[in-house]
């Protein structure tokens, strides 16, 4: 059972409205580890709302950014799994870009569409 990683800003969170709940609930229909990945800081987190979100945050706060593959590189040691341990999704193509240059399936959401089917289907083959 592999880790989820999810984008926050324009993803699982929406500025002005808070945790966009059909994702959440689509989540929550797996059993596996969920981390919120960004690049934003705890202040820059709590200026947009960004709080009491229902799983573990990770953040290098922009050093490097999610879109260079040293993010992600980071982020498997801090937590000890490998690329294979994980999936990725994200809006922005080139944190996806990034994160499989580590070996990471990743999957590009976008936040215009909000096509959680698709997303489901990337999850069921991958996670």
């Amino acid at each position: 059972m592999k880790t989820i990683l999810v984008d926050i800003a324009h993803t699982f969170f929406i500025y002005n409205h808070g945790i966009f709940k059909e994702m959440y609930d689509l989540l929550e229909e797996y059993p596996n580890k969920k981390i919120l990945v960004t690049n934003a800081g705890s202040k820059k987190m709590m200026e947009k709302g960004i709080i009491d979100l229902p799983y573990e945050v990770f953040t290098l706060e922009n050093d490097p950014s999610k879109s260079e593959s040293e993010y992600f590189i980071k982020l498997l040691d801090h937590y000890q799994l490998k690329p294979e341990d994980v999936v990725y999704f994200d809006h922005i193509p080139e944190c996806v870009e990034s994160a499989k240059k580590v070996g990471i399936k990743s999957y590009f959401y976008d936040e215009n569409t909000k096509d959680l089917d698709s997303l489901k289907q990337f999850l069921d083959k991958n996670a």
